[in-house]
């Protein structure tokens, strides 16, 4: 089987994880098509890293919540003059318990996080079904995929739907050569958390095994490996990246949060 090509397609590329991801992927010698919801400032910041790489860099709005989210993918395609990898990174979450949230909040956290993904990625293995040369979805979960977060209902909902998505996208795509994993982030250091990404790496979480909150391009990492030929038996899987936070749950009644490391 040939290799797929080096053209990606990075939703919600202009901040955070997404733009780090498109980065490291023009690093790597891909051309990026990049989506923006609303920041078209931050995009062209983008723009100007995936071209100083000696790549070339194609920009479209990209509304997640929107019925036409596959056309956007179409149109960057059709620019790219192909497609080889999708990464969905695009999303949006909320702060409220279930009794506080509304149906149109629900409704568009979903649509956001899940609907979203699914027709860019229904767009996106039409295109890579059509070209016969295999490819990759990776889909940008969170920890909240597998653990529920208080006053996040519609948040964790999505992100275990765009899980389990994963998995039967990985079992219809497999035969095409096509593999699609999730990359499920902890608590990492970008705008959507409050934080600056610099911070990453200076921020005490005694809560967290590693004691800090991730940097961007500690997730961007990951996902360019499942883009990778590197990758080539890896489908249907879910890489958590937390620094350990998911495995301490027996840990809560532990109010100074670092006793375990005395143990």
């Amino acid at each position: 089987m040939t290799h797929h090509p080096r053209l990606a397609i990075v939703t919600g590329s202009d901040s955070g994880i997404g733009q780090a991801t498109a980065q490291l992927l023009a690093s790597e010698g891909f051309d990026v098509g990049l989506t923006c919801h609303e920041d078209a400032e931050r995009l062209a910041d983008t723009v100007r890293e995936v071209e100083a790489r000696g790549q070339r860099a194609f920009v479209e709005r990209f509304d997640a919540a929107s019925p036409d989210a596959g056309e956007v993918v179409d149109r960057l395609v059709a620019q790219l003059g192909g497609l080889g990898v999708l990464v969905n990174c695009a999303g949006t979450g909320h702060s409220s318990t279930v009794l506080d949230t509304d149906l149109e909040t629900w409704r568009h956290v979903l649509a956001t996080d899940l609907d979203g993904p699914f027709l860019a990625s229904k767009a996106a293995a039409r295109h890579l079904v059509d070209a016969g040369h295999g490819g990759r979805i990776v889909n940008v979960t969170s920890v909240h995929e597998h653990l529920p977060r208080l006053g996040a209902a519609a948040y964790c909902s999505a992100k275990a739907g765009l899980g389990m998505l994963t998995k039967v996208l990985a079992l219809e795509l497999s035969e095409h050569g096509i593999t699609v994993n999730s990359v499920a982030p902890g608590e990492i250091s970008t705008e959507m958390t409050g934080q600056d990404e610099s911070e990453a790496y200076h921020q005490e979480r005694p809560g967290n095994p590693l004691g800090r909150p991730g940097h961007v391009a500690e997730v961007a990492s990951v996902i360019a490996f499942l883009a990778s030929p590197r990758s080539a038996y890896v489908t249907g899987s879910s890489f958590t990246v937390d620094g350990g936070l998911s495995l301490m749950a027996a840990h809560g009644h532990d109010q100074a949060g670092s006793g375990w490391r005395t143990l």
